[in-house]
């Protein structure tokens, strides 16, 4: 966490509330109270920061949605050039953002991936520059062949915190988007079982694509006989009805992508290679990132 502070402040940034990092209780950043004042304040703020960065993941966002002032969030942070950044169980909070307040925010690095020892440069870069541009490109290769071109509205994130959400008022009802899941430490029958819950609760068949991101340390197990993760993919590939797209270069591995939640998307696969182009999104006004320079 020092590290990743140290790296903003290094990169020009005026880095805040640093106070919440060495606050305890049991395995949370603070009581309850304390960490939803701490979302609830964005609505009473004078001047935003133009950043709110998540410091890690792990458990207790489901524990606060009932706390969060979701019309005051909503009518302060509407219009405004402000970046919520984060990903893993900061999933829960976009998705109750959207469903509950309609608010577009940043699937992206936590603050300790910013500070990990190393550093990946392209994690930085892609932050910065998605955060201070009207839109951002993603490229990458898919083990899947395909032959897509198509319009909807970006979201998703961890598979495990999407699948606690179901059947809640926060879990919002996306009509034609574009899918994208990833998870870690998840056994490949859990993996099938978490995407068989969106595909029979009908989330999938309001989708246009599943985009499959990184699922790191999601190894067979002694019993599972040659059923591994491909076989799980395989599987709902065959009962989805819409295609599922491979190797979107996110998740919980060394590389976090920087992905607008809730803005309008064009995924293009030809062939093996496939490209997301999104734009409408907050960003910084005002900031500029020149790539391949230090400071933003």
């Amino acid at each position: 966490m020092a590290r990743g502070v140290a790296r903003l402040r290094e990169a020009g940034c005026m880095v805040e509330r640093t106070e919440v990092l060495d606050r305890v209780e049991l395995r949370f950043a603070g009581s309850d109270a304390e960490r939803a004042a701490d979302i609830n304040a964005l609505a009473t703020l004078d001047i935003l920061p133009d950043i709110a960065l998540a410091t890690r993941g792990g458990y207790g966002v489901g524990r606060l949605l009932a706390r969060l002032n979701y019309g005051a969030l909503r009518e302060r942070l509407h219009d405004a050039p402000l970046a919520l950044v984060g990903h893993s169980d900061f999933t829960a909070l976009q998705l109750a953002l959207h469903a509950m307040s309609g608010l577009c925010t940043f699937s992206g690095p936590l603050l300790a991936d910013l500070g990990a020892e190393a550093r990946s440069e392209s994690t930085w870069r892609q932050f910065w520059a998605t955060l201070t541009s009207p839109a951002t490109n993603v490229a990458w290769s898919s083990r899947t062949e395909a032959d897509l071109d198509l319009h909807g509205p970006l979201w998703g994130g961890n598979l495990a915190v999407l699948c606690s959400l179901l059947g809640t008022p926060y879990f919002p009802t996306i009509e034609g988007g574009i899918l994208f899941v990833e998870d870690v430490c998840e056994s490949p029958y859990r993996i099938e079982r978490m995407l068989y819950q969106l595909h029979q609760s009908g989330v999938l068949a309001r989708q246009q694509a599943l985009l499959l991101g990184n699922f790191s340390q999601c190894e067979p197990g002694s019993r599972d006989n040659g059923y591994n993760l491909a076989a799980a993919f395989a599987q709902i590939r065959a009962v989805a009805g819409i295609p599922l797209i491979d190797g979107l270069p996110h998740g919980h591995a060394g590389q976090q992508l920087t992905l607008p939640f809730g803005a309008p998307a064009r995924l293009r696969v030809d062939g093996h290679a496939a490209r997301l182009q999104v734009s409408g999104y907050p960003h910084l006004d005002g900031v500029v990132w020149v790539s391949g320079a230090e400071n933003p």
